[in-house]
């Protein structure tokens, strides 16, 4: 198991260009099963999840053509659906979140699909109704099949219809446009998530062929077309990953540029940093962070302690919230979190807590944090990384802290940022994997 030894208290100074979006790309990589003719995509992370996810369309015949370390051609011509049954394709999606997005595109085009239950992180119930009550509303039945904790689904054809989901979720919303761009006739889809990875999806099945109204809001309008055909599409850069460098900027930076952040597509994410008093500056489709002697965080107007939540979009996206609660650790100030999506994103507050913040965890959805305005730093600590999110916080907690710290299980932050100590270490960061 790899561990990142981390020197802190080094400040941070430079330039740094963000990834292509992780959730993103494992949506559209996975709609290139909708079509035979070949789809170009740019700008695609070289992470674990992407590069797994990559690997299994492979084994189910999917011709890959890696042009550049981010750039692919995918071509879904001529696909082995046999494999689909085999213990060895069960095993791979039971280690991948991600796969669970192959089941929309396959219903769609081929009318089956058996999907694994999915992996992934490790931060609480991440349920499956939503998707599978939308294949059931376009005319899909399914089963799971215990023994091998597969679920099997099936349709002679799907055909459009109103649905309204139960809950807005990403992945949800997403398996089942990419099941309706087929399917005969109309399909609103009211309650939709409309994160800016769901928009990009949208955009490019359009330019595939399909009839896709209302992106951007939480109600979509699909008209189902006979065939798509390939096109070309370029990634959004990753926001969770500029989120995490503002933080980290913040804390440890003497001065860093954050370049090509798409700064149209970052929601409520610069201003939820300001409230914690970070001079988060805008220059184009830059931002620069200057240094912070000390940040102060903001009340609300009635003089209240500031609360940071999660929502769907454009709500704060739940991802954040791990940096957002590091970063509040120095602020000047008190904050209240709450994780209202997940209920066990909050447990890696005990490392900080051992490290020296000042946190109370309420229970496993909220967390006080009494900010300890730099005048008392944190310590080094050994620490494991429980998911990608919360180990871009530790580490981040690490680079602030006193002393050299041990952060172990990295292999959940290759998950989704890719070289991130090299990454780090070129702005004078002292981070060795071993």
């Amino acid at each position: 198991m790899d561990t990142f030894i981390i020197e802190g208290g080094r400040q941070l100074t430079g330039t740094i260009t963000p990834q292509g979006a992780k959730n993103e790309t494992l949506q559209v990589i996975c709609a290139t099963l909708l079509t035979s003719e070949p789809v170009r995509i740019d700008n695609i992370p070289d992470i674990l999840d992407v590069n797994n996810l990559i690997a299994l369309l492979t084994d189910i015949g999917v011709r890959v053509t890696r042009h550049s370390r981010t750039s692919y051609t995918f071509q879904a011509d001529s696909l082995n659906l046999d494999f689909l049954e085999s213990d060895e394709f069960v095993r791979k999606c039971s280690s991948l979140r991600g796969s669970v997005l192959m089941i929309g595109p396959l219903l769609g085009r081929f009318g089956r699909a058996i999907v694994a239950k999915p992996g992934g992180d490790k931060i609480g119930r991440r349920r499956l109704d939503t998707h599978f009550l939308g294949f059931s509303k376009l005319g899909a039945a399914f089963e799971h099949v215990p023994g091998r904790d597969v679920y099997q689904l099936h349709a002679e054809k799907l055909r459009g219809c109103y649905m309204l989901l139960d809950e807005a979720s990403v992945t949800g919303t997403a398996n089942i446009i990419m099941a309706s761009v087929l399917a005969a006739g109309e399909t609103p889809i009211y309650h939709a998530a409309c994160e800016p990875s769901i928009q990009q999806l949208c955009h490019m099945l359009n330019a595939m062929g399909a009839d896709i109204s209302g992106i951007g809001s939480n109600l979509l309008r699909i008209r189902g077309a006979k065939a798509l055909h390939g096109c070309t599409h370029r990634v959004l850069p990753d926001m969770i990953e500029v989120g995490s460098f503002i933080g980290m900027a913040a804390m440890v930076g003497n001065g860093i540029q954050i370049k090509n952040v798409a700064t149209q597509h970052l929601g409520i994410i610069p201003d939820t940093f300001r409230r914690l008093g970070i001079n988060v500056i805008e220059m184009g489709d830059d931002i620069f962070i200057p240094h912070h002697d000390s940040y102060t965080v903001d009340s609300f107007m009635d003089g209240t302690i500031m609360t940071l939540s999660d929502a769907p979009w454009p709500g704060l996206t739940p991802d954040l919230l791990s940096v957002l609660l590091v970063v509040a650790t120095q602020a000047h100030g008190s904050v209240l979190f709450h994780q209202k999506m997940f209920e066990s994103r909050l447990f890696f507050v005990d490392k900080l807590i051992d490290m020296g913040a000042q946190i109370i965890l309420c229970d496993p959805h909220r967390a006080v944090v009494v900010g300890l305005n730099h005048n008392k730093r944190l310590h080094a600590g050994n620490m494991t990384s429980p998911d990608i999110r919360a180990g871009i916080a530790l580490l981040i907690a690490a680079l602030s802290a006193e002393g050299t710290s041990r952060i172990a299980n990295i292999a959940q932050i290759d998950r989704g940022y890719q070289d991130i100590e090299q990454r780090l270490n070129a702005l004078g960061a002292n981070i060795i994997r071993q």
